[in-house]
């Protein structure tokens, strides 16, 4: 993880909580769909720099969904430059695709203009171990619904951004091992003691979600007769009320009184209430997944090479890069985690 500018961390983090925070961190978002794919944030680079073309990936697949049986298996670690380490090497850049507006996982720091959270010292801590240098970076800003597309368009090399792994999605992109666990929740306000978790007490309520998240695919196999489609849904006319690009529309619309309920992975929605104590969880998680580092499908040597990073990532106990980056980030709303997820290796 590197080091922070003073000022930042929890300690600056307080201050933009309430609705005065969630407003300054809606401004510095407002222009990610303007945004969306381009480049954000250069580090010791004033140019956009190249593109990813070509494959970039090897022949082997990652595990077929069709067969998919244990999906947090992944590769086991290694250090081999296949296609798609050897075109990061050359290009001089790791292309990143990340969030910029969730709260302490990606989001762009409305005081200093900075890309930071515990998903974006990952990512330097990729680029530090291909490049030798964490600032080796080049950041996408993608809404969820897009990050499958930026990997198999090859817009990305790597996308950094809490995606959850699941066998529907080993059918598209390759997955790390597991860098966190989550679990869907829903976040309502405080003063709302009707609804009190994801059950029946959610009949009736609009409920947002991000478009193309898991809490989307929960919803749409048991919805508990909540309303959370847009009338357009998966189209251009698609009106972003109900199902939205980013998640923290899904906040801003809560806090508007446009819909009653979020649904979204706990880490995610944890940040949101550090955004706005009039909100809280409800309820329990009733999943549990967990976060990978997703690449082209067949990036084997990328996947790989990951994999070594996250097993260094993780060592060292409560002095890991892995726990420090918790205690800076997450630990305030998701207290109580004492040590990253265990890999889980295909034989």
């Amino acid at each position: 993880m590197t080091a922070k500018n003073p000022g930042t961390g929890r300690g600056r983090l307080r201050r933009l909580r309430g609705w005065g925070g969630v407003t300054a961190m809606a401004a510095a978002c407002a222009v990610t769909a303007s945004l969306t794919l381009l480049p954000l944030s250069h580090q010791g680079d004033d140019v956009f720099g190249p593109q990813v073309t070509g494959p970039g990936a090897a022949h082997a697949l990652q595990a077929r969904a069709d067969t998919c049986a244990d999906p947090e298996a992944s590769l086991r670690p290694g250090e081999v430059d296949g296609d798609a380490v050897r075109k990061i090497k050359e290009r001089g850049k790791l292309i990143a695709g990340v969030d910029q507006n969730s709260f302490q996982w990606g989001f762009r720091n409305p005081e200093s203009g900075d890309l930071e959270g515990f998903d974006i010292d990952l990512v330097r801590a990729i680029a530090k171990d291909i490049l030798g240098d964490g600032g080796k970076v080049i950041f996408r800003a993608i809404p969820t619904n897009q990050r499958i597309a930026a990997l198999e368009n090859d817009k990305v090399d790597v996308v950094v951004r809490t995606m959850t792994i699941n066998c529907a999605r080993l059918k598209q992109v390759s997955f790390s091992t597991a860098y966190f666990q989550a679990g869907q929740q829903v976040l309502a306000a405080k003063e709302d003691h009707s609804i009190t978790g994801f059950n029946s007490t959610l009949a009736g309520k609009r409920v947002c979600t991000a478009e193309g998240s898991t809490a989307y695919e929960a919803l749409e196999k048991e919805s508990f007769g909540s309303v959370f489609k847009d009338k357009h849904d998966g189209t251009a006319a698609d009106e972003d009320r109900l199902t939205v690009p980013n998640q923290l529309d899904c906040l801003v619309r809560l806090q508007l009184g446009e819909v009653d309920a979020v649904v979204t992975d706990n880490a995610l929605a944890a940040g949101q209430a550090a955004q706005d104590p009039a909100v809280e969880l409800k309820g329990d998680p009733f999943t549990t997944e967990y976060y990978g580092v997703a690449t082209k499908r067949g990036a084997n040597d990328l996947v790989a090479r990951v994999n070594k990073v996250l097993v260094d990532y993780r060592a060292g106990g409560a002095d890991s890069l892995w726990m420090k980056s918790y205690r800076e980030w997450l630990e305030d709303g998701l207290p109580g985690i004492g040590a990253p997820p265990a890999p889980k290796y295909r034989d």
